[in-house]
């Protein structure tokens, strides 16, 4: 469903802006420095920036934007970057959305580049140009294909940790949680309210209490309306269904409350990249990288060699043999609720940062989520952790050759084409028919 067709979406899709934080190359917040925005030679407007560097000018509608900053506004001893770069010319700004760009600063007397780096809103993910990356350091299939990799280990494992939950849950009670989208989009949501506005919180505690609210969620999801329907010996047909009217409910309960603007992240939205080899990286997705390979890394540790994690195991390889021997099979689901649902909010928070807040996100996340919980094998965690990460690295790479359209399309494909070869995914178990 497009943003445009709901009432509520189309009365909100009228507010779009530009916006952005200049910092020193210390990093420094800068306050003070003048921000204009003008198209076709008419002013749109203008803003200061505040003590935290950031400024917000609203635009009337889609379009491209000249943005200029007021150079004789800088400090002393600071300059732009680049030659030209207190300029932007071609800032692209589509209905509904916030656009940020980035002014790169350099101390004064420093050799300005040749280059004039663009406004930029696209993650790590999307290889620079020759322009943007200044020239030919990172011209070249190769080098281009470096970056995409990079880009597709990110945003693999985005969609491992929010799939490696809805792995768990279909493993321990055979359910096909078709809201576990909306459990992502909660995560991004209520970080995005935690930590907007002069009084809010930093985003790494906005997004704690993020992994919290949606482990409270996916709690009362268990023990409120999957456990008594299990209790009633509910179908697993029904309960998909379920599923399916409560991701329907959520999501437009959000819509309406929230809007179908699609929304930054006020705190690291826009950064310099940094070079490392022949990639270049912002801090922000390289955090993003790290933390969620090593997140990664942690559930597979806690389901190896922990007494919940082998339980949880147990439960999904035989229900009934596990409850036999001991095992308090609710305990366990409610286990895999509440972890599953902190993991999703987490990833919602992450992709968020790497794309936009916005009603829908999760469900456009979901169908990545499911190819790489089948192509690694149905409700195997570890499988859903390999398959993401493949689903992820096929998406991004797949921009060497066509459109980044058609990115989740090639994603699907390869879901086919691996069950062609292997039906049971990477790390299933074969099933004999009959």
């Amino acid at each position: 469903m497009d943003d445009a067709s709901s009432p509520v979406a189309a009365k909100d899709s009228t507010s779009q802006s530009i916006f952005g934080t200049v910092r020193s190359p210390a990093g420094k917040p800068l306050a003070g420095l003048t921000i204009t925005v003008t198209r076709g030679g008419k002013k749109v407007g203008s803003a200061t920036t505040d003590n935290k560097g950031s400024w917000k000018i609203p635009v009337p509608g889609h379009g491209t934007y000249v943005v200029a900053l007021d150079v004789g506004t800088l400090p002393k001893g600071l300059q732009v970057r680049t030659k030209g770069g207190e300029t932007l010319g071609h800032v692209d700004v589509s209905t509904g959305e916030d656009q940020p760009v980035l002014f790169g600063l350099a101390a004064a007397g420093a050799p300005q580049e040749k280059s004039t780096p663009g406004a930029t809103s696209a993650p790590a993910s999307a290889a620079p140009t020759s322009e943007a990356s200044g020239g030919d350091r990172t011209s070249g299939f190769g080098s281009r294909a470096m970056q995409l990799l990079i880009g597709g280990i990110e945003y693999g494992s985005i969609i491992a940790i929010t799939a490696v939950g809805l792995s768990l849950v279909f493993g321990t009670t055979r359910l096909i949680n078709f809201a576990h989208g909306e459990m992502v989009m909660m995560g991004a949501v209520v970080a995005f309210i935690m930590s907007t506005g002069s009084g809010g919180l930093p985003l790494a505690a906005a997004a704690v209490v993020a992994m919290i609210a949606v482990g409270a969620l996916g709690a009362g999801f268990e023990l409120v309306l999957w456990r008594p329907l299990r209790k009633r010996g509910a179908g697993l047909i029904q309960m998909f269904i379920i599923s399916i009217g409560l991701s329907l409910f959520v999501r437009h309960v959000v819509l309406a409350f929230f809007g179908g603007r699609r929304r930054q992240y006020d705190q690291y939205a826009v950064q310099d990249s940094i070079r490392l080899g022949a990639i270049e990286i912002t801090p922000r997705d390289l955090t993003i990288t790290l933390i969620s390979l090593a997140i990664l890394v942690g559930v597979a540790l806690v389901l190896q060699h922990t007494r919940i994690g082998k339980a949880t195991r147990a439960v999904a390889d035989n229900k009934d043999l596990a409850e036999a021997s001991g095992i308090d099979v609710n305990r366990v689901i409610l286990v895999v609720w509440v972890a599953g649902g902190a993991l999703a909010g987490l990833g919602g928070v992450f992709f968020g940062l790497s794309e936009a807040v916005f009603w829908n996100m999760g469900f456009n996340l979901l169908l990545l989520m499911f190819a790489g919980i089948i192509v690694g094998g149905l409700g195997s965690a570890y499988g859903a952790i390999i398959g993401s990460l493949l689903v992820g690295l096929v998406a991004q790479l797949s921009t060497l050759w066509f459109s980044p359209e058609l990115q989740s399309a090639w994603a699907l494909l390869a879901l086919i084409v691996v069950l062609l070869f292997r039906p049971q995914g990477i790390l299933g178990r074969a099933e004999r028919a009959g």
